[in-house]
């Protein structure tokens, strides 16, 4: 499937796709995962596993400079045949509608339970495709307008993260490596699940309008994602006591009850409630992605078909079954297990096979 010519994305569009599909729910429950395992130098787990992300995100980069004007797929099919390229587009395909579905099942869990407790789970899911069909199927350009769009929006969030600091105590964080490397680098793990999503830069890399600046914009969207869960993090270790964290089961959202406005009672019901359009980053990207790979999958050159039949399998799935908090973490679990192969391992081993490929063509040349 080539690329259309008004289909392009700026860089700064695919470093806010980059960054929206890896930020998501995972931000409000981070701090409390990395203060069990590190303790309070869990923000240097996220500076050690931003090194290890950013390896892999220019790993994937180096790998799609091989296929400039086609997906991975395409560079597949012409390189390995067809059925290589047709099993990669249903392993992406997989990927991105597992990581779809848990970032909007995710969305939904906490919508029930801070916002519509009363309302059915499949009812807010449908509320909240009818959106993302109207974006999605107008292709990658679009999609990174709405997430360059919801990232200009939030850029007051941090200043307004900032007031529980008159109430922190920074002695948390002190003295620093206090028990060792070993349980920094045990809580890097914790980061996996958060930063998953750098593989859609296999389909996004050709609509990249200045190619050369790829590598670049990978650099800052690792960059951005960890500066993001950094902020977090450090808010949630020096405003809660090392012990007091661990009580919270999202303390991102906890910490907003300490701040106080004469006009509104419960803040952190309106933050939630804007929260979603940061988590649609999640969903909304990755459902045109897994629609391009499906699309690919069977050879059709629209979208939207496909698009309206992954909406009514994901609302009909909602209505007969929604999982529970536990069954999400099991989902979790499986994810960072499906993640690890296919953002890590997996373009590990297409880069030792292309750099041997392109030696071996010389070499015959």
């Amino acid at each position: 499937m080539k690329v259309h010519p008004g289909h392009e994305i700026t860089s700064l569009q695919y470093i806010f796709l980059l960054t929206g599909v890896q930020v998501g729910v995972a931000v409000l429950s981070l701090p409390r995962k990395l203060a069990e395992t590190a303790g309070t130098d869990g923000w240097i787990s996220i500076l050690v596993w931003w090194l290890v992300s950013m390896l892999a995100s220019l790993i994937i980069v180096q790998i799609m400079k091989n296929s400039p004007r086609g997906s991975l797929p395409d560079w597949a099919a012409e390189v390995l045949g067809v059925w290589a390229g047709k099993t990669i587009a249903l392993l992406l395909t997989l990927y991105f509608c597992v990581l779809l579905y848990d970032g909007l099942t995710k969305s939904v869990l906490i919508t029930k339970t801070w916002l519509l407790p009363n309302t059915p789970a499949y009812v807010i899911t449908v509320l909240l495709l009818l959106p993302t069909y109207m974006i999605a199927r107008h292709g990658p350009r679009i999609v990174g307008r709405y997430c360059e769009l919801i990232v200009y929006l939030s850029l007051w969030i941090p200043l307004v993260y900032l007031l529980p600091l008159k109430q922190a105590h920074f002695i948390h964080l002190l003295p620093v490596v206090k028990d060792g490397w070993q349980p920094i680098l045990t809580g890097a793990k914790e980061m996996i699940y958060p930063t998953l999503g750098m593989a859609a830069t296999f389909v996004l890399y050709p609509y990249l309008k200045h190619k050369e600046k790829a590598t670049a914009a990978v650099i800052a969207s690792s960059s951005l994602t960890m500066l993001t869960y950094l902020f977090m993090t450090l808010i949630c270790l020096v405003y809660y006591s090392p012990d007091e964290i661990a009580e919270y089961n999202n303390p991102v959202i906890s910490v907003l009850k300490s701040i106080e406005f004469r006009f509104i009672e419960r803040i952190e019901v309106p933050f939630i409630a804007f929260y979603l359009t940061i988590f649609s980053l999640v969903w909304i990207p990755t459902m045109y992605l897994a629609t391009f790979c499906s699309s690919w999958l069977f050879a059709r050159k629209d979208i939207r078909g496909q698009l309206q039949i992954l909406c009514i399998l994901i609302a009909l799935a909602t209505y007969f079954y929604t999982p529970t908090l536990y069954q999400n973490l099991m989902m979790e679990k499986i994810l960072i297990g499906f993640g690890l192969s296919v953002e890590y391992i997996f373009p590990l081993i297409l880069l030792s096979f292309i750099v041997l490929y392109n030696r071996l063509r010389r070499r015959n040349c």
